[in-house]
């Protein structure tokens, strides 16, 4: 289920960047007594209570000015205000009612979106009076905030979640395996995700980056039902161009937060490239099971030993990933289209296995017995047992007589063991060390 999303909106300088900073816990947006100086959205996960949620900064909205820069920060907030389940609206209670946020007003009654208002700047009680004037802009109850000092930020929390309840996000029964298409622009997730419905439910385009929304397709096959997320292309972040692609790098990490199979797309004309290896990195980091699809694989010249070559590049490029199967196919002609989905499925049973405790520890046992725990300064390693406590991704605790005495190299032994013995394929292995005293 895909994380709530919060915008924070308001004319330039009443304060949003600090309300945001003051939210997350951290100093993440530039701060700077100058109107316009957010001029793109910035995201954060944070999360109040038992709530978690994205939320959003935008620059300030000018209603009036025909400035090329205030159109494109307009721009911005307007692509939060469509992606946002709850506004922020922020005022300045020092100021009163200003004709421009009247003009903010009426773009966000537009929105049908629930409104929370934030009379900032009311730095003491003496100035809650302030507040009563913003009734009038017609969003209900203001809450009186300031950011600088954080008087007023749980109850502002308090009426942003309570409208949680009535939004309806998209869930899936347990059986649903969901399937996150992912990579960088142009490499062709539209056109796999077209091949493997049989029909174009995605726009398809030459034009690097033309998805821009995370879309939700769900189908069935061999009765087995799934649900396909096509994501806009994750561009390198200093390359950014288009502005609204920073909007599309939040759907494409909300598609991996949901996704228990990422399908990590690559040019295999093209071939490797840096970004590529981040992109992977988010999905491992996710702990999700992946799969890697080397697409356009009807383009490369190919020999006998190109199979191959391109599967022992990929395993020595991406080697915190060695888990992951490789995928051969054509997206344009379906050649080899036909392997993918009993892959998806493999992956996502490997991601959910659950392993009887006393099978773990004969697999431990036998591990220690071609690899006996090493000594450090005359001191042994002494492993006890192991449980697993968790699935998506499978996850285990190990308990021995001292951490330090566990050395990374013999903690990916036993996990590699772990591998082999239960075919733990296509999924990352979560590992914790617990001292038993």
């Amino acid at each position: 289920m895909r994380k709530h999303v919060v915008a924070i909106v308001g004319r330039p300088n009443v304060g949003k960047s600090m309300l945001f900073n003051r939210i997350i816990g951290e100093r993440l947006s530039i701060v700077e007594d100058e109107p316009g100086v957010t001029r793109d959205r910035i995201y954060a996960k944070t999360d109040w209570l038992d709530h978690q949620f994205n939320i959003i900064d935008t620059g300030g909205i000018e209603i009036v000015d025909d400035d090329k820069i205030i159109n494109q920060i307009r721009m911005q907030a307007q692509i939060a205000i469509d992606e946002a389940d709850v506004i922020v609206f922020v005022v300045d209670g020092t100021m009163g009612i200003t004709s421009s946020d009247q003009e903010v007003a009426k773009l966000l009654y537009r929105s049908n979106k629930p409104i929370v208002l934030a009379v900032n700047k009311i730095d003491n009680p003496e100035m809650l009076n302030n507040t009563i004037e913003f009734y009038s802009l017609g969003f209900g109850d203001p809450v009186g905030v300031s950011s600088v000092h954080g008087i007023g930020i749980g109850d502002l929390l308090d009426a942003v979640t309570d409208h949680f309840s009535n939004i309806e996000l998209n869930s899936y029964d347990e059986d649903v395996i969901r399937v996150a298409v992912i990579g960088r622009p142009n490499v062709g997730k539209s056109s796999l995700i077209n091949s493997i419905l049989g029909e174009d439910r995605v726009i398809v385009s030459d034009i690097a980056g033309t998805t821009r929304d995370a879309i939700d397709t769900p189908f069935e096959a061999d009765d087995q039902r799934y649900v396909l997320i096509d994501t806009a292309g994750i561009r390198k972040r200093g390359k950014v161009y288009e502005k609204i692609e920073k909007y599309s790098v939040l759907r494409a990490m909300s598609a991996i937060e949901n996704a228990d199979v990422c399908l990590i797309v690559i040019d295999g004309a093209q071939g490797i490239i840096e970004q590529d290896k981040k992109i992977a990195g988010y999905a491992h980091e996710a702990g999700r099971a992946c799969i890697f699809i080397v697409n356009k694989w009807d383009l490369v010249e190919k020999d006998d030993k190109t199979y191959d070559r391109m599967t022992k590049e990929i395993h020595e490029q991406f080697i915190f990933m060695d888990y992951a199967p490789v995928v051969f196919l054509s997206a344009l002609t379906k050649k080899r289209l036909h392997t993918l989905l009993p892959m998806v499925k493999f992956a996502a049973e490997q991601h959910n296995l659950r392993i009887e405790t006393h099978l773990l520890n004969e697999c431990l046992r036998d591990a220690m017995a071609i690899f006996p725990p090493p000594t450090d300064k005359g001191r042994r390693l002494k492993i006890y047992y192991m449980t697993q406590v968790s699935v998506k991704p499978p996850s285990f605790v190990i308990f021995v007589n001292d951490q330090e005495l566990l050395h990374f190299s013999y903690e990916r032994f036993i996990i590699n063991k772990l591998r082999e013995r239960f075919n733990f394929e296509a999924t990352p292995i979560k590992f914790f060390v617990r001292q038993k005293t």
